[in-house]
């Protein structure tokens, strides 16, 4: 069963993440060929001062 863990910046919705569930799991099943129900996918949400990209949190940096 595959397990997929998901890290984005906080701010997605449940909608997107739903969305994303959708098209994670449809992948799976065709690559992989198992059953949607094997696949799990757990989403973590990381606040933008947890993240940091070239020397600089993601707080820091002007939008």
């Amino acid at each position: 069963m595959p397990t997929l863990r998901v890290e984005l910046m906080e701010g997605r919705t449940v909608e997107q993440k739903r969305e994303l569930t959708t098209a994670l799991t449809q992948a799976c099943v065709e690559v992989l060929k198992c059953q949607p129900q094997a696949v799990d996918i757990l989403f973590y949400d990381i606040k933008r001062h947890d993240w940091a990209t070239g020397g600089e949190l993601w707080s820091d940096k002007k939008s």
